[in-house]
């Protein structure tokens, strides 16, 4: 998956600032989609370090295994086109689009003025 294919699905880096880096796709990476369900949930889709299969979660990083909606294999773009199509089917369908997150402008070593 690339991020070019993740954006084209209506995903967007949780980590959108301009000092966010984007890793290699090798790497650990994680996307919110960028519209909430009829219910409110949101869906991220992130690839955990070292392992080959990403993973369909409503929360950002999911520890326990029943916040995973789906896992998947890392490259089987047609499973993951299913299981988003399941999620929102589960979730009442697709709402409006997800509130951008705002970056906090706090920067204790920088004067404000």
């Amino acid at each position: 998956m690339t991020d070019l294919y993740l954006r084209g699905l209506g995903f967007a880096p949780t980590d959108e600032t301009s000092q966010a880096r984007r890793p290699s796709f090798s790497q650990a990476w994680r996307y919110q989609h960028q519209r909430v369900a009829q219910d409110g949930a949101r869906l991220f889709i992130e690839h955990p370090l070292g392992i080959d299969c990403c993973r369909l979660s409503a929360v950002v990083a999911p520890l326990a295994a029943q916040d995973v909606f789906a896992t998947l294999p890392l490259h089987d773009k047609a499973a993951l086109e299913t299981a988003i199509a399941a999620y929102y089917a589960a979730h009442g369908g697709v709402g409006p689009l997800a509130p951008r997150p705002q970056p906090s402008t706090y920067r204790p070593y920088r004067r404000q003025e």
